[in-house]
C-alpha cells in the first residue's frame, strides 16, 4: 500500500517531473511564516523527498525576488525571505489554476492525501 511517508523519504515518483513546482512551493511556504534560506530547503525536503541544492534554491530566490513576489531583508547572518502582497497575488493565482487543472486528480486519489 501507497503511504505519503514512503514517497516524502525516497523522492518524487519516476514518472513526474516535479521541479516545475518549485517556485509555487516557495511561496506556498513563505505564505506560512518569513523564513531563510536553510529553513525552505528544508522544508522543501520534508515535502518533495530532497533537499534542493543551493545553485537550483536561491536563483528561484532571486527570481521571485525580482519579480516583486518575495523581498529579503538581512538579520543577522542570514537573510530572511517575506512574501510581498504580489506574491499573495500570485499565490492566490496559482492556486485558483492548480485547483482548475488538477483539482479532479486530487478528488479522485483523495484517499492518498489523507
Amino acid at each position: 500500500m501507497f503511504k505519503r511517508s514512503v514517497a516524502a523519504a525516497h523522492g518524487p515518483p519516476e514518472c513526474c517531473d516535479m521541479r516545475g513546482l518549485l517556485s509555487f512551493l516557495i511561496l506556498w511556504l513563505l505564505s506560512k511564516k518569513d523564513m531563510y534560506g536553510q529553513e525552505i530547503a528544508k522544508e522543501l525536503a520534508k515535502r518533495k523527498g530532497e533537499k534542493p541544492n543551493p545553485g537550483t534554491l536561491y536563483p528561484a530566490l532571486r527570481d521571485l525576488e525580482k519579480r516583486g513576489l518575495v523581498r529579503s531583508s538581512r538579520h543577522e547572518r542570514k537573510t530572511v525571505y517575506k512574501l510581498t502582497k504580489e506574491g499573495k497575488d500570485g499565490l492566490k493565482k496559482a492556486c485558483y489554476y492548480f485547483c482548475r487543472a488538477y483539482g479532479e486528480i486530487f478528488r479522485e486519489y483523495k484517499d492518498l492525501c489523507a
